[in-house]
């Protein structure tokens, strides 16, 4: 957990530098950190880079390299594949909402819209704040929006 809080602090003083230059937007944000590698893989497969430049706002919940790493095997990779481009779209959609909402808004049992048009629930535990069960690790603020690293990738409930 050490290892995660230090990349977190480093990649959210990375982003500060860079906002003082220029407004970056979310997909900045998370091109910029080598901790968020396989969201932007996945963002590219899924033909969603684009949507996320646009000037929103956007709230996005970014999970950590480490959180896809969480998802059973082979999962990732199967979504990753052509022919899986719609199921990823739909998981990328859930990490994203229009407006910005900044954890100090986010309350227990609180539901969001998400884009896929489901919801995500907030918990507050111990001092700390969730997003389903995804704990958000530390935020960045995007000229878009609002960038939120966390610790898991979220799954849309199923139909």
């Amino acid at each position: 957990m050490r290892s995660t809080s230090l990349a977190v602090i480093c990649f959210l003083a990375s982003v500060t530098l860079a906002a003082d230059a220029q407004p970056a937007t979310v997909v900045d944000i998370a091109v910029g950190s080598s901790d968020h590698t396989t969201l932007v893989t996945a963002l590219k497969t899924a033909d969603y880079v684009r949507s996320l430049q646009n000037a929103g706002p956007f709230t996005v919940f970014a999970p950590t390299n480490a959180a896809f790493d969480k998802l059973p095997k082979g999962t990732l990779e199967g979504l990753m594949k052509p022919e899986s481009k719609d199921a990823l779209q739909n998981i990328l959609k859930y990490h994203v909402a229009v407006s910005v909402y900044e954890v100090r808004a986010m309350k227990e049992g609180m539901k969001l819209g998400v884009a896929n048009g489901a919801n995500v629930v907030f918990h507050v535990k111990d001092g700390k704040t969730y997003v389903n069960d995804a704990q958000i690790l530390g935020s960045a603020r995007a000229g878009n929006g609002i960038v939120h690293i966390v610790d898991g990738v979220l799954l849309p409930p199923t139909k």
